[in-house]
């Protein structure tokens, strides 16, 4: 039996135990006993229902993409959001927002999408053509999306800075922030077929990931071709982060986070990391977006986006303190 079976299992039962419980809790309470009014029925059904599924379901691309990044950079600080994927696909929705295409209910997603897919062509090139070793590598692919997330803030300040109207300049900057407020069934139905596709490409990427961590020579000897696999990161990545962008703007740290949450319950293969991360992510997004809808502020909820970036910068310093103490 495999290692990832049983904290798959646990983080399921888990899933399946607080979503319910997420949908009950917010400014207004719902009493699971008596939530036959038609206020309740319409809060639980038209709101938090389809808010819930798409925490699920972006958690779930974001932690799984995570895990697929560090497996196929061999970069433990690899994570969508600091390599310059999540702000590229950021980038293409602030420009849909700014030449007002978003009122075409696709092209937001799709561009979005290239954006997204735009930052792992780059750092695909960049991984196939190093010669570093694996210290360099970290270097190199850090200081890659230090740039490509660099370039990404740039342009989309500069879009806000020249922005043609007050009502643009204000979807781009609340849209930045990332949220699940006011999503809707619509948001669901494009967020779930792509990042249901993008997992599944992952999921096929997962054995040349494994192959992988030998070392490129000894993967390209079992038979790992690099162009394919190469291809594969760029949809499966490509996919999930664009769909998770385009239904909730910015979510960082949670690709970064959550595969060093399950590595140690997992015999540590990126193929057996992939699911526990899905679930992993989705548990925490879930989580997270209830509390940003408990927590009570004069302005509205407090943000997803900034929530998370809360929690995951001390997690990265602890992260980069540790390194440097093994590079010591």
């Amino acid at each position: 039996m495999s290692r990832a079976f049983l904290p798959s299992l646990v983080l399921g039962a888990g899933l399946l135990m607080v979503f319910p419980l997420c949908l009950l809790a917010g400014q207004v309470w719902i009493d699971p006993f008596h939530a036959t009014g038609p206020n309740a029925l319409v809060i639980l059904a038209q709101l938090r229902l389809p808010r819930g599924l798409l925490a699920v379901v972006v958690g779930a691309g974001l932690g799984a993409s995570g895990a697929a990044m560090q497996g196929y950079l061999r970069n433990p600080l690899a994570d969508p959001g600091l390599f310059g994927v999540a702000p590229l696909a950021a980038l293409g929705a602030v420009l849909s927002l700014f030449f007002g295409f978003a009122a075409q209910p696709f092209l937001l997603p799709a561009m979005a999408l290239a954006g997204a897919a735009g930052g792992m062509v780059l750092l695909a090139l960049i991984a196939s053509g190093s010669r570093a070793g694996l210290a360099g590598g970290v270097a190199l692919f850090t200081l890659t999306g230090m740039m490509l997330s660099s370039l990404a803030g740039a342009l989309t300040s500069l879009a806000i800075s020249v922005a043609p109207n007050p009502f643009a300049l204000t979807e781009i900057v609340t849209w930045l922030m990332g949220a699940l407020a006011d999503r809707s069934w619509h948001d669901v139905a494009i967020a779930a077929p792509l990042t249901l596709a993008g997992l599944a490409v992952l999921w096929r990427a997962g054995p040349s990931l494994d192959a992988l961590t030998l070392g490129e020579l000894a993967a390209r000897s079992l038979g790992l071709e690099p162009s394919r696999l190469r291809v594969l990161m760029v949809l499966g990545v490509g996919l999930v982060v664009g769909a998770g962008v385009s239904a909730a703007g910015i979510i960082g740290f949670v690709g970064l986070m959550v595969p060093h949450f399950v590595r140690p319950f997992t015999d540590r293969r990126p193929s057996s990391l992939l699911l526990p991360s899905a679930l992993a992510g989705a548990l925490l997004l879930l989580l997270a977006d209830t509390v940003c809808r408990l927590l009570p502020l004069a302005g509205g909820e407090l943000r997803l986006g900034i929530a998370l970036s809360l929690l995951g910068a001390p997690f990265f310093l602890h992260l980069l303190l540790r390194l440097r103490r093994g590079l010591s």
